[in-house]
């Protein structure tokens, strides 16, 4: 488990755009049963959610259509709510940064770390942006 004061920063980085931190599997399987769509951001310490995956959840956001609601779980802290939360992106495997848009409690779009890693902000945020358009 990561120290409190490490993930702060990282932590902030979303919440001041708007998600909502989740700490547990009831408070995870609660949002995403709600009606409407989901961000689920899977957050972690890794640089590839420093450059790439917080940045393009931001970035995404400017989008005229935009998901009802935005959480994040992080990786390596909150265990309890990314085991749920990756339990609901099944069949894909765990991966950390990742990116989940769920409609009406359904997993409708997935990014995964190996489409995060390597690609810059802009067209991870197009291709959630493309996913909002289709979705929400």
């Amino acid at each position: 488990m990561y120290p409190a004061e490490l993930v702060k920063p990282m932590r902030q980085d979303l919440a001041s755009a708007g998600f909502e931190e989740l700490y547990t599997a009831e408070a995870v399987e609660d949002a995403i049963k709600k009606e409407g769509t989901i961000l689920v951001v899977v957050n972690s310490v890794c640089g590839c959610a420093a450059a790439n995956a917080r940045p393009a959840a931001k970035m995404s956001l400017k989008n005229a259509k935009k998901p009802s609601q935005l959480v994040t779980v992080f990786a390596g802290v909150d265990t309890e709510a990314v085991d749920a939360a990756r339990d609901l992106m099944i069949p894909f495997p765990p991966s950390s940064p990742s990116m989940a848009l769920f409609k009406d409690g359904e997993l409708v779009h997935m990014i995964e770390r190996h489409h995060i890693e390597g690609r810059p902000a802009e067209v991870i945020a197009e291709n959630l942006m493309e996913a909002y358009n289709e979705f929400c």
